[in-house]
């Protein structure tokens, strides 16, 4: 298996948020568990803008797609 060529604090970045673990355990923590039934770009705590990014990352299965997933994962669990 490849190593993702963006890691979650890269991912964060581009969304314009804390980029340090902490700040996304908590971003992680308090959006989270997201339902299965909703797509993570509709999620309604993004912006346009973010919503888009990862729309677009997730479309165009891009080198982002890998980390949109892994973020989707995580804020689907049950804690």
């Amino acid at each position: 298996m490849e190593t993702p060529v963006h890691s979650m604090a890269n991912l964060f970045a581009q969304l314009g948020l804390p980029q340090d673990s902490a700040a996304i355990d908590a971003f992680i923590t308090r959006h989270g568990p997201l339902p299965d039934d909703v797509p993570l770009p509709e999620a309604k705590f993004w912006t346009p803008a973010q919503a888009t990014l990862l729309r677009e990352a997730l479309r165009a299965d891009a080198d982002w797609a890998e980390i949109v997933d892994q973020l989707s994962v995580r804020l689907r669990a049950r804690h």
